[in-house]
Formats: structure tokens, sequence, C-alpha cells
């Protein structure tokens, strides 16, 4: 088993020669990533390098055609795996919030806890309004979808995450739909949530974030992971001159 970001041999997560094609396209490549308890990971790159296809990968939205993805020391690419058991430790964060619109903010918070995970209404709705509440959106708890602004939107869409307790949380460009304006409320709960010790991985454009929060992070090109390092090294002194293009382009 390969090392993890942080030196440990202990890994949550280990992806071994991932390879994703659609038909005779190839758009990941090799991939090999370990992922240890507490680990935030981001994922940076252009658009099209691969960063959301791997994060649908990790979380079984997507089929893989060659390599091993394995949670907690189980394979769970295994096809014999049932993706609904592995989504009750994994959970994951879109750019489009996805949230029911006929449902109220507390009712998308309790949903799928009383569903999946089998928790008591009473228990699922005191563990959404303390959520709802820590993250400022305790009055919004009887609104619906549309009457919320995109950045509120997104914090519930995070915060219904979090209420099922992952073990390991996907985010994918949580930002890139909300207004400038916006993006600094939603970062604030994932850098809460870091703080607190959250096994992360994120795609993500905000460079400044990344290099406060990540403790490695992985530069994608083409469907391969091209340079990966601690914050400090990678954007500060890359390794790959394709790095150093797209950081001078992007910083």
């Amino acid at each position: 088993m390969s090392q993890t970001a942080n030196g440990s041999t202990s890994a949550l997560l280990e992806v071994q020669n991932l390879r994703k094609a659609y038909a005779d396209r190839v758009v990941l490549h090799d991939i090999s990533l370990s992922v240890a308890p507490h680990d935030v990971i981001c994922l940076i790159g252009a658009s099209g390098s691969g960063k959301s296809t791997l994060l649908r990968c990790l979380n079984l939205l997507e089929e893989i055609q060659d390599g091993v993805i394995a949670f907690d020391g189980t394979e769970i690419s295994d096809p014999r795996v049932d993706p609904r058991t592995v989504r009750r430790e994994i959970g994951m964060v879109f750019q489009a919030y996805n949230l029911f619109p006929h449902l109220t903010v507390l009712d998308n918070c309790t949903l799928a806890q009383s569903l999946v995970h089998n928790v008591s209404k009473r228990e699922a709705r005191s563990r959404a309004l303390e959520l709802l509440e820590r993250f400022g959106l305790g009055d919004k708890a009887a609104a619906y979808p549309d009457a919320l602004s995109g950045g509120q939107q997104q914090r519930v869409a995070l915060v219904r995450a979090l209420c099922t307790r992952p073990r390991l949380l996907l985010l994918d460009e949580i930002t890139a739909a909300l207004d400038p304006e916006l993006v600094g409320e939603v970062l604030e709960i994932v850098r809460a949530e870091a703080a607190a010790g959250m096994t992360m991985i994120l795609a993500t454009h905000e460079m400044a974030f990344a290099r406060e929060v990540a403790t490695s992070v992985c530069f994608l090109d083409k469907g391969r992971i091209l340079e990966q390092g601690p914050p400090e090294q990678l954007f500060g002194d890359p390794r790959e001159e394709r790095t150093r293009e797209f950081l001078a382009r992007v910083l």
C-alpha cells in the first residue's frame, strides 16, 4: 500500500491504477491515490482534466474499466458491491445543489438520514437543526430551496451531506456555479470541517483555498495525476513544466 499524504501507510481510501473510458475515449489514465483519515486532498487542473470524473468514480457513480478502489480495506470497485452501501460512508456534494425543490430545507436534510441510515425522525431532525444553526441557516429550516440564494442552497447541500456523518466527503466544484460574493460563505463550511478533521477530496478552482486547507494537492492534466505534493511545494516550486504553465495562468 502506498504512502498517504500525511506519511502514514494506513489509508482510508486507496486507488490503484484506475482507468476510466467512454467507448474508445480514455478520460482517466492509471490514477493512483492514497487518502488517510483527516486528509484534505485538493484536485486542481483545467476543465476537462478529469477531476469530476474521478470523484464520480470514487462514489461509484461511474463504472471503471480497470484498477482498484478500496475503502477501509474493502475493494468497493468489485461489481458485486452494492453502491448504496458505499454511499452510506462516502458523501458527495455536486456543483449543482440537487436539493429537492418540493421539500423544505429541514426535510431535505432529514430524508437520507431516515430512509438510508435508519436514523429516527427525532434524531434526524435534531442533527439537521444543529448543523443548520451552526452554519447560519437556522432561520431557513422551514424555507423551500427556491426561496434561498445560491450560496444558501449550496450550504444546505453541504449540511445535508454532513447530516449523514460520512467518513469521506467528496466535493465537486461546489463554488463554480456561485456568484463571487457567495463563494466565501460556502468555503467557510469546508474550512470548518477540515479543521474538525473531516476526510475530504475536493475538486476546486479556488487556488488560495486549496493552498490553505489541503494536506496534499493533485494536479490533473489530460486524465492523469501529473504531479502531487504538499501545497507549499506544488504551488511554490512545482516540478512539472505543465503545472507551472497552469499555475501561471490561474494565480
